[in-house]
């Protein structure tokens, strides 16, 4: 018999993404190597594991077990008891110990690892060139997943059994594709094969090298990738992608690349040491950096945008895809404008057959369309623009457990959560709530969420906008409802961020967003918490003439902000000399489809037209974005404070004199860019006078930035600087965008206190 004296046995409960990423068989063999005893197995607490040895090896396996874990596993807790020693002399991998659900989490898809990139271009590995190559800490996760546990018959592999070769891989603990779900090889897994426009399969011993012969000859290729489809095109060749821009309805917005390396990369952008850490992270997202002057790329991708979209390849297919003649690949979503990206054969030979000359296809489906994430950095920190593939569905963690509430988030850029305890759940960037195809999208997803996460609702929280589809929807259910003003949400969603739960002041400032009062809200200064908010100041209210038109021309609103202050007596712009003004006046003097708006981002669009910039845009925030660009990033020293208007109890900004101002500077000469420079200075100097009133009347240190109007680099990292400058703790957003992507996150803050009075 063994003599336990000097032996301790402990079991340890761990909870986090622990399935599905190796997490077993490294258990296995760090507890092997330290000569401990025990098991691992699967329950529904979670992930168990016992350990027996002596005091100094069970120490050393807590000490190894966080720092040492797989890539793709995320410990968020780890609960230890102590238990009676047993006679045991190995240690093992046992089957699930009971028949629950376990409780982990999903693994987002992420980028293919370095052991599995260098077995990709290994002439003697048995996966030489095969575009399906992946392991326990790489390849696809969530968008393949169809249902729980996530076990291979529950996934899209289901279709392709295991061949000998691969199928002693994944039962052996020792090897690093032990329960790959995905695991798979050129004999028994998925395979691609190349067509044309009617889907006639071009015959190819090698379809990826086809296909870049293509694309050298400018062709427009879709690609079937990890979450979608990808269009793309040689970034060399301006004619191609003047032929992509055409067929894709996307006249002006930048298009990403996807380079071969690093050093290519470093050949079109500055990249920063976070950028570059960034780029080579598993979650390989698009990272807006700023570009070089003089590259060889099409001058064509990103007109008149100072940033450029970067990113490296992820999977095995992109790595193939630029091992050769080409290093840089335009790789933007398969779809048409703003619909979803495509993820099925069948559906992108239809959607896309005006639009692909080409389509290299594979037979592993997708389950969850999942389009690429977007990031940049900004004041030291890496923020996301819109969080999508390898991100979601990792959860935010939030300071304590609340109940199951379902977050349908906004009309842009929308992105649903689910929350179960402590845990928020948000899914990928479904899009703009504007056309059927993206409305499915969204019921869909919601429906794929609440299935893998095994969650039933006690509440869906919705935007106050009676016209949003998501709202629509949400009242169309039965289960209890919750209206959240949008801007109380994106206060709830930067608080929930960074763990706040006293009352803060909101700077929440973004384009639209539906008041308690009915009118257009968008340049606002909230103090509150989850459980309400008063609105304390906020800019005058402008018309905007057309409604949702006015938006893609901001000349009308700079006409409408011009007319609302100077009335008849219009002041000489010659950015409106040869337009068409009358039916817009008439529009305004009648208050025909003039809706007021308090909103920053509608400002910038009036303040930048006017300035002479865009006067008409091709895609989102266009004249802001130029605006912006045209300071070249310096704020300058000419500024105006805006003094705010007391009434109500309510700081308003008046609009008269950012105008008079404007145009006084106009008429002594300043150029385009030391307007934009005036004007972000003057409105940070005239934020920062307003907040230190509002820390004096509310005695609140603590400051949120939210709204997409704090992705402008200047205004952001100006108001940071000069808020902290005067002793305020500014807290910001760093897990969800500060656009309308991160307002599910809120929601369901909101929500949570809703249900707990």
């Amino acid at each position: 018999m063994l003599d336990h004296s000097n032996y301790k046995r402990r079991r340890l409960t761990i909870n986090g993404i622990v399935q599905g990423v190796g997490f077993r068989p490294f258990i296995y063999s760090l507890a092997r190597g330290i000569g401990l005893v025990g098991s691992v197995y699967n329950t529904s607490d979670g992930v168990k594991v016992e350990l027996q040895g002596s005091s100094p090896q069970l120490e050393q396996f807590e000490s190894r077990l966080r720092p040492e874990a797989p890539p793709l596993s995320t410990i968020i807790s780890v609960e230890i008891e102590e238990i009676p020693a047993m006679d045991e002399s190995d240690f093992t991998i046992v089957a699930s110990y009971d028949n629950a659900s376990v409780s982990t989490l999903i693994s987002p898809d992420v980028a293919l690892c370095d052991d599995c990139k260098a077995e990709l271009f290994d002439d003697k590995n048995r996966r030489y060139r095969y575009p399906f190559i992946n392991c326990t800490n790489c390849g696809p996760r969530y968008t393949i997943i169809e249902n729980i546990p996530y076990d291979r018959p529950f996934t899209s592999m289901k279709h392709f059994p295991l061949c000998k070769a691969c199928h002693t891989e994944y039962q052996d603990p020792g090897d690093r594709r032990f329960h790959a779900q995905p695991n798979a090889c050129p004999e028994c897994g998925p395979q691609v094969w190349l067509t044309d426009q009617k889907g006639e399969r071009i015959e190819s011993n090698d379809p990826v090298s086809k296909t870049i012969e293509l694309l050298v000859e400018g062709k427009i290729l879709a690609i079937k990738g990890l979450g979608g489809f990808h269009l793309a095109v040689d970034s060399r060749n301006t004619d191609a992608v003047a032929r992509l821009r055409l067929a894709k309805g996307r006249d002006e917005k930048p298009l990403a690349i996807m380079v071969r390396d690093l050093a290519t990369a470093q050949t079109l952008v500055h990249l920063s040491q976070l950028e570059i850490e960034t780029l080579g992270s598993i979650q390989a997202p698009i990272v807006l950096c700023t570009s070089k002057l003089d590259t060889n790329i099409a001058p064509n991708i990103a007109p008149g945008n100072d940033r450029l979209g970067i990113m490296l390849p992820y999977t095995p297919l992109h790595h193939l895809l630029l091992s050769g003649k080409l290093d840089t690949l335009v790789m933007t979503s398969a779809n048409f404008s703003e619909e979803p990206i495509c993820i099925d054969n069948d559906e992108a030979l239809t959607r896309l057959a005006g639009l692909a000359d080409f389509f290299l296809l594979h037979n592993r489906d997708i389950y969850l369309r999942t389009d690429d994430s977007v990031v940049m950095e900004l004041s030291g920190k890496i923020r996301p623009v819109r969080r999508s593939r390898g991100y979601a569905p990792r959860p935010i963690f939030t300071k304590r457990k609340g109940p199951s509430i379902l977050a349908v988030g906004a009309e842009l850029k929308n992105v649903v959560g689910l929350s179960k305890d402590e845990k928020v759940f948000l899914s990928q960037h479904i899009g703009d709530l504007e056309n059927l195809e993206a409305f499915e999208f969204f019921k869909m997803t919601i429906e794929h969420i609440q299935r893998i996460f095994e969650l039933e609702p006690e509440l869906i929280v919705h935007d106050l906008h009676p016209e949003y589809l998501s709202t629509k929807w949400a009242k169309d259910q039965t289960l209890p409802l919750l209206g959240v003003q949008h801007h109380h949400a994106h206060l709830a969603a930067c608080m929930a961020e960074n763990s706040l739960e006293e009352p803060v002041i909101g700077i929440i400032m973004d384009g639209t967003g539906y008041g308690t009062d009915g009118t257009i809200w968008g340049g606002e200064f909230l103090v509150g918490d989850p459980t309400g908010f008063d609105r304390k100041a906020h800019f005058e209210p402008m018309p905007l003439p057309g409604g949702e038109a006015a938006i893609k021309s901001p000349w009308r609103i700079g006409l409408g902000y011009l007319h609302q202050v100077f009335g008849a007596n219009l002041p000489e712009i010659p950015a409106l000399k040869e337009r068409d003004i009358q039916p817009i006046i008439q529009m305004l003097n009648a208050n025909i489809n003039s809706p007021l708006t308090s909103s920053c981002g509608r400002l910038f669009d009036a303040v930048a037209a006017l300035s002479g910039g865009r006067q008409e845009i091709r895609y989102e925030a266009q004249a802001a974005i130029e605006f912006m660009q045209a300071a070249q990033n310096d704020l300058g020293d000419d500024f105006s404070i805006f003094d705010p208007v007391q009434t109500d109890e309510k700081h308003i900004i008046p609009i008269k004199p950012i105008l008079e101002c404007l145009l006084s500077r106009k008429q002594t000469g300043r150029n385009f860019q030391q307007l934009s420079q005036w004007f972000h200075n003057s409105l940070i100097h005239t934020f920062v006078k307003i907040t230190e009133q509002l820390r004096y009347e509310n005695g609140i240190q603590n400051i949120v930035l939210s709204g997409g109007v704090f992705q402008n680099t200047l205004m952001f990292e100006g108001l940071i600087n000069a808020l902290t400058d005067i002793g305020l703790s500014v807290y910001t957003h760093h897990e969800v965008p500060s656009n309308d992507a991160g307002i599910a996150l809120g929601q369901v803050i909101i929500g949570q206190k809703f249900l707990s009075f």
